[in-house]
């Protein structure tokens, strides 16, 4: 029963072959390529209209020279997101559930920020590591808590996105396999279980959503503060 409950987290094959290339090659596949065209269809209005809103929110407090970073952050947001909502397809796999693949999106976006920073204002950036009005003997210790604390920011980013991801989709199966267990015995509690799966479901869209513009949110407050 254990196992059964983690095989979804399991990367898929097939003769031997790992599937999650095509998981993560797919949710470029779902949006039109704007073009030229003066008049555009709905959908990539649509499209249009909300990675605008979006980057302008994300770029906000951000000064001009942050704004290079636009197109690789709200891009990102909108694959994470896709990556998540289709996970809650049935018979479909989330590889943002895996700690590898989320570690290997943060670790480097996370350094490229530390090392704008270094490049651009080092004293600023070395700044950080020692609070304004340390008391002297707290210095070494507070260098070496801000050290680590930096060093575990992309660690938390890929934690964070793998720990949501992973409890929502084990809570949606526990409760799913708890409504076809109760049905043929007690259709009242499986139809008020069921009603709760429903309001889960519904959670887990936000969570897949918030989950996406939290870590991209994140990433602009690092790159925030070495800009």
């Amino acid at each position: 029963m254990i196992l059964s409950l983690f095989d979804q987290f399991l990367s898929p094959t097939f003769l031997g072959i790992p599937l999650i290339s095509l998981s993560l090659i797919l949710p470029w596949l779902m949006y039109p390529t704007l073009t030229n065209n003066w008049i555009l269809n709905r959908l990539s209005s649509i499209q249009l209209w909300f990675m605008m809103a979006f980057t302008k929110q994300l770029m906000l407090p951000l000064n001009y020279n942050g704004h290079k970073w636009s197109l690789i952050l709200t891009s990102l947001m909108i694959y994470i997101m896709t990556i998540n909502l289709m996970g809650l397809l049935p018979y479909t796999f989330t590889p943002t559930t895996q700690l590898s693949l989320n570690l290997g999106l943060a670790v480097p976006l996370w350094l490229a920020t530390v090392l704008i920073g270094l490049r651009n204002q080092p004293t600023a950036t070395f700044g950080h590591l020692l609070p304004e009005g340390t008391p002297t003997p707290l210095i070494p210790a507070l260098i070496i808590i801000e050290t680590i604390s930096l060093f575990i920011r992309p660690l938390a980013l890929g934690v964070r996105l793998t720990a949501n991801l992973t409890a929502g989709h084990l809570l949606i199966q526990l409760i799913s396999t708890a409504v076809m267990v109760l049905l043929p015995m007690m259709p009242v509690l499986s139809m008020l279980t069921m009603i709760v799966l429903f309001l889960l479901t519904l959670l887990e869209i936000a969570v897949a959503m918030i989950q996406a513009y939290v870590f991209v949110l994140l990433l602009s407050l690092y790159l925030q503060e070495n800009i």
